[in-house]
């Protein structure tokens, strides 16, 4: 099982700052496709991933216990 962190705008969309996933073996692309069917109004094309606070690129693949967090990006002045 991974734990799922949600960041920003995200968070409202979810409904909650996390959730559990089974998301082993799976490439965040994939996790990302399967998040946009669940939550309709989620869109991750600009989003930042992190694995175990790092950042990870779409072909990465999340194994068993991975910290997943999907960061928004962030403007200000």
């Amino acid at each position: 099982m991974n734990k799922i962190l949600f960041f920003a705008h995200l968070r409202d969309v979810v409904g909650e700052e996390s959730l559990s996933f089974d998301a082993a073996g799976k490439t965040v692309a994939q996790l990302k496709g399967l998040l946009t069917k669940k939550y309709d109004s989620m869109n991750l094309d600009h989003v930042m991933t992190a694995i175990n606070e790092e950042f990870a690129s779409d072909e990465d693949v999340v194994q068993e216990g991975d910290l997943i967090a999907f960061i928004p990006p962030v403007s200000g002045g």
